[in-house]
């Protein structure tokens, strides 16, 4: 099991930008795909981005292709996702988590462990 701690999201104005952290703990976080996922109020979570094991391959949801990075240092234990040209629909709870399995990484289904979720928050 893998425990999950993000940080990094607060209260931003249209446009600006945003680094997510989740820093995980546990001896094998190298070995799992990870992905981070938001749920705005009454909404279901949604995929933003994932990546896999190595860092070598990454996924975006189309809401956010072309604003969103994600990234991994294993040797740090974190992935992070840099969210720019930030506008009010991305504002959510932002959760990331890690997989269980390396296929089909945009459904939550393909993940165990979650953690507490950052809010991120963006103004007109």
């Amino acid at each position: 099991q893998v425990q999950l701690v993000e940080s990094g999201g607060g209260l931003v104005q249209a446009g600006g930008s945003l680094r997510l952290s989740c820093a995980a703990s546990g001896r094998f976080f190298s070995n799992y795909a990870m992905g981070w996922f938001r749920q705005a109020p009454g909404k279901e979570r949604e995929f933003v981005a994932a990546i896999s094991w190595s860092g070598g391959n990454t996924y975006y949801a189309d809401s956010v292709k072309g604003r969103a990075t994600i990234s991994r240092d294993n040797a740090k234990n974190t992935v992070y996702l840099q969210m720019n040209s930030l506008k009010p629909e991305d504002t959510a709870v932002y959760y990331c988590a890690s997989a269980s399995r390396s296929s089909r990484l945009w459904e939550v289904g393909a993940y165990r462990d979650w953690g507490q979720g950052t809010q991120v928050t963006v103004s007109s």
